[in-house]
């Protein structure tokens, strides 16, 4: 059987598009799986899972817990925006206390760029980034790639524009890396106050005007503005980026050719695309949620069947 080339899944940056490919075949197999009546395997009744979010995420949290439960694995939840964290409990301390219960697996969304790669170099357990700062999200750009090779057949050759908040966004940096290991040519558009100064170092082309983003690419991907993220303000006001960076029904009809549209979710509707864009039989925003839950069973059927074979 073939076996991805780590340990555990902490960047996109740390794998091949071997491991890529991989992770989509085997994912293949699961979505087939999760269109069943019965949607659960037994694979891996034997491992427990622990699912550590120190930030709050609903949907990702919910799509790995649905995946790790249709792998009939045991699932240990662990929010600690809530928890002891609070009371000044290290994360070193927090992960050994919950591996001496015997898990196997961490699940970990982090404020800390680099937390997961820490942790890897400290306990035993096999890491899944779930988000890291404004670092990576590696399963994201996972299931955004996957969900273009759905759609169009393959990565290679494609083009791809991230449009909106790149300089706060996790996912425009492990789609970046993603893409480029698949072949696809990406380009990202944006406020300039929101596109990062090292840009050009990832061989990424910034392209000022959304009309000829569009008309360029294949795909656009919708990033939310992470207001959350912002102490100060890059852009005037919402209204105005949405004149600039929205994309509505007028606009997306207007183009030269039929593109695909996509976004990661929560949908801010009406900042960056209108509720009838999100609804468009071009939006590809439901099939990314339903392949998010295979795309993470093969992450963590691939990542446990490497545990599985050291304790043979």
């Amino acid at each position: 059987m073939k076996e991805l080339s780590v340990n555990h899944l902490l960047g996109i940056k740390y794998i091949t598009e071997d491991d890529i490919q991989l992770i989509f075949e085997t994912a293949d197999h699961f979505k087939e799986v999760i269109n069943r009546p019965i949607k659960k395997v037994p694979s891996l009744r034997d491992i427990t899972i622990a699912n550590l979010f120190f930030e709050n995420s609903t949907r990702t949290r919910l799509s790995f817990e649905l995946a790790e439960k249709r792998l009939s694995a045991d699932v240990i939840n662990f929010s600690a925006a809530s928890s002891s964290v609070k009371k000044g409990e290290t994360l070193i301390d927090t992960v050994n206390n919950i591996l001496s219960m015997k898990v196997d697996m961490v699940v970990m969304r982090h404020p800390n760029p680099g937390a997961g790669v820490f942790l890897s170099k400290h306990v035993k357990a096999s890491i899944v980034n779930a988000g890291d700062g404004a670092h990576e999200h590696p399963t994201q750009a996972l299931l955004d790639c996957y969900s273009i090779r759905e759609r169009l057949g393959d990565v290679a050759g494609k083009k791809v524009v991230i449009v909106g908040d790149i300089l706060h966004s996790r996912v425009a940096l492990s789609n970046i890396f993603a893409l480029q290991k698949l072949g696809a040519k990406v380009k990202v558009c944006g406020p300039k106050t929101l596109i990062p100064k090292y840009i050009d170092k990832l061989g990424v082309e910034v392209e000022g005007d959304l009309r000829k983003a569009l008309n360029w690419c294949d795909v656009a991907n919708m990033l939310r503005v992470q207001n959350e993220r912002m102490e100060i303000s890059y852009f005037p006001t919402t209204r105005e980026y949405t004149q600039q960076y929205g994309v509505n029904k007028a606009l997306l009809d207007s183009l030269e050719k039929e593109i695909v549209l996509m976004h990661p979710g929560p949908i801010n509707r009406g900042v960056e695309i209108t509720s009838d864009v999100a609804d468009s039989k071009q939006a590809i925003i439901l099939e990314q949620v339903q392949n998010g839950v295979a795309v993470r069973m093969a992450v963590i059927y691939l990542l446990a069947s490497k545990i599985q074979h050291h304790e043979d």
